[in-house]
């Protein structure tokens, strides 16, 4: 099993510091990374110190992490992700291997591919299925394209987890977009429901019926986690729901829901809790829901 290949990060926020640490567990020793904000006073102290935690060099430009690495792990955001790839391109040769792991549309992943494959390098779509924290380098991911299958042979043996949807791009990514508007579009409600239930002092009955009605599901725990997700990740969500309405739009069909689901995420984003609670946001509906009413008071 080969272990002297170098793996590099372009961005390194939560998503990169989890897979990276992960992957050094497994006995990865060359790990570097480049992201725009390691000097932004406010998030460029926790990238370095993540960095530092997970024993990842960080590079001042993307082409001295290109210089110093084989497979590239495009983990940004789902506005930055084109961009990302246009600003590596003219430092990547048939050596290179990028893989782009961001949630965007299928259209778009294609035009990543075209900007990437244009320079000899290989692509690979990939499709994060779950939330990385807590499975770090281990989160289920869907792949595609051509060269998808060497890259899962290299990673596989570390422990990442891939299922090979196609060689077709944008098949991989198709299965994840449609799936966020059940997954944010079930975040979006939960916030919705406990805003109107608490302020009705009538959570714990509607939480109470929707067990009955859909056993197992642990309701109120549940409200409590996907609302916290909001608060701590709502504007990244809002973006990745405007990728999905796209792909929705490109198959002809009105995104409804997604542009609704979009509205309620960047609310609950505005909101700024995440400060509030000092970066730890409780996994307690009624908390949150307090919280909120407080800070419109106080508005």
């Amino acid at each position: 099993m080969r272990k002297n290949f170098k793996i590099g990060f372009i961005g390194f926020g939560e998503a990169g510091f989890h897979i990276a640490s992960g992957l050094r567990e497994a006995g990865i020793s060359h790990l570097s990374a480049f992201d725009i904000h390691t000097h932004t006073p406010g998030r460029g102290e926790q990238i370095q110190e993540r960095a530092r935690n997970a024993v990842v060099t960080l590079y001042e430009s993307t082409q001295q992490l290109l210089l110093n690495s084989e497979i590239l792990l495009s983990v940004v955001t789902a506005s930055s992700a084109v961009e990302a790839a246009e600003q590596t391109a003219p430092y990547l040769h048939t050596g290179h291997c990028y893989a782009d792991l961001n949630s965007v549309s299928p259209e778009t992943k294609r035009e990543i591919n075209g900007t990437i494959s244009a320079t000899g390098a290989s692509f690979v779509e990939a499709a994060v299925m779950a939330p990385i924290p807590p499975y770090g380098h281990k989160v289920p991911m869907l792949l595609g394209g051509s060269a998808a299958q060497s890259l899962a042979d290299l990673l596989s043996p570390f422990g990442m987890r891939f299922d090979i949807v196609s060689e077709q791009i944008g098949a991989a990514v198709a299965v994840k977009m449609c799936r966020s508007v059940i997954v944010k579009g079930l975040e979006a409600l939960l916030l919705e429901c406990a805003l109107g239930a608490v302020k009705y002092g009538a959570d714990e009955r509607v939480f109470a019926s929707l067990e009955e009605s859909y056993p197992g599901m642990n309701w109120s725990s549940l409200a409590g986690y996907a609302i916290s997700r909001i608060i701590e990740h709502g504007e990244r969500r809002a973006r990745e729901l405007e990728q999905v309405a796209a792909t929705l739009r490109a198959a002809g069909i009105e995104p409804m829901m997604a542009e609704a689901i979009v509205r309620r995420q960047d609310w609950g984003a505005q909101l700024n809790l995440k400060a509030h609670f000092c970066g730890r946001v409780p996994e307690d509906y009624r908390t949150i829901v307090h919280a909120i009413a407080e800070r419109e008071k106080n508005d």
